[in-house]
């Protein structure tokens, strides 16, 4: 038996000692390759800990000094400022699915945790998805995605909007690019959370729109066994149709499934009440006590509630224009504040 479990240990696929270590080690190299310039381990462990690892830079340094060893990593200059080789990058493409599945779930959980936002005082961090696309595209993305916002289908019509290299939410704005921050639809999970309402998060999927009102699913993926954000997915795979949606009230668009205890209802919609007096209107349908909706059965003495897809308008400058675009869904959280309405940037 001893001789069995230290063959499995060392049959990891960095050939690190443990499953523990590897997991570590892809965490700090997904931190890496998220960052522009060099990192230090002090630096590293802020960025794990504001992800929920909490892993202490005397760790980290550890850590870095194998991944060295295996050519993951390199030192540069002569503080402990490291960034990733070619193997390492590939190592971040190529992580373990199976460390992977249930990160959607496990996001949502973290960002909606990790906002303040208070509708009273409309102050706080809110949760964002983050699209970046070329500069020289940013005037023409921004004209395809005015039906969009205009028609509703989005969770706010505040964004955010940041040019290379500076910063928005946590995230650094690539060369060429030019980030627009999106709200998230967590921020109906945040909201519901801090008013005491357990919600069960279930799936992001493709719903059909039938004389502007939603009728059925037609795609899901569920998030506790999705290694990526399913908007991501279907805006890549062209599933969508938000423009012919926004313009005829007919199309396919991003939206996802929650459930909420059929006792807090009157809570829950007074706080959809004071989200949407923040403009904040993610909410598209709560259904009845154990009723299906949209063709997707409920559970027992619980509530079926369908929430827009914050990618939505992103969604109509791929499929309109053809723009290409790198979408980071519940990517980030920054201040509500920093938020401006979207069509004060097409003036």
């Amino acid at each position: 038996m001893a001789i069995w479990q230290t063959v499995s240990y060392c049959s990891n696929s960095m050939g690190f000692e443990n499953q523990d270590v590897e997991i570590k080690v892809i965490s700090i190299l997904k931190v890496l390759s998220d960052s522009p310039v060099p990192l230090g381990s002090r630096v590293i462990a802020r960025h794990l800990k504001e992800s929920g690892i909490e892993l202490g830079e005397r760790a980290v340094r550890y850590h870095l000094k194998l991944m060295d060893e295996r050519g993951l990593t390199q030192l540069v200059g002569r503080r402990d400022g490291r960034v990733l080789t070619e193997q390492g990058l590939q190592e971040v493409k190529s992580a373990r699915v199976s460390d992977k599945v249930g990160f959607a779930i496990s996001r949502i959980e973290l960002l909606a945790f990790r906002t303040t936002f208070d509708y009273e005082n409309c102050s706080g961090l809110i949760p964002v998805n983050v699209s970046f696309l070329p500069k020289e595209k940013i005037k023409r993305a921004l004209q395809v995605m005015k039906p969009a916002f205009e028609a509703g289908l989005c969770v706010s019509d505040l964004v955010a909007v940041a040019p290379e290299g500076e910063k928005i939410g946590e995230l650094i704005v690539p060369p060429g690019k030019v980030a627009l921050a999106t709200i998230c639809s967590i921020i109906v999970n945040a909201s519901f959370l801090k008013a005491g309402i357990p919600m069960d998060s279930r799936f992001g999927g493709i719903l059909e729109i039938r004389n502007h009102r939603p009728l059925r699913f037609v795609e899901i993926i569920y998030y506790t066994g999705s290694s990526l954000d399913p908007s991501e997915v279907f805006i890549r795979a062209g599933m969508t149709s938000v423009y012919k949606a926004a313009k005829s009230g007919e199309g396919r668009i991003l939206a996802n499934f929650r459930e909420i205890l059929a006792d807090s209802r009157p809570i829950a919609e007074e706080v959809i009440i004071k989200l949407k007096k923040a403009g904040l209107d993610g909410l598209m349908l709560m259904g009845n006590t154990s009723e299906t909706v949209c063709e997707i059965p409920v559970e027992l003495n619980k509530i079926g509630v369908i929430l827009m897809g914050g990618l939505n308008p992103v969604a109509v400058a791929v499929e309109e224009a053809g723009i290409e675009v790198e979408s980071h869904a519940m990517s980030t959280i920054m201040d509500y504040q920093d938020l401006v309405r979207f069509h004060t940037l097409l003036s």
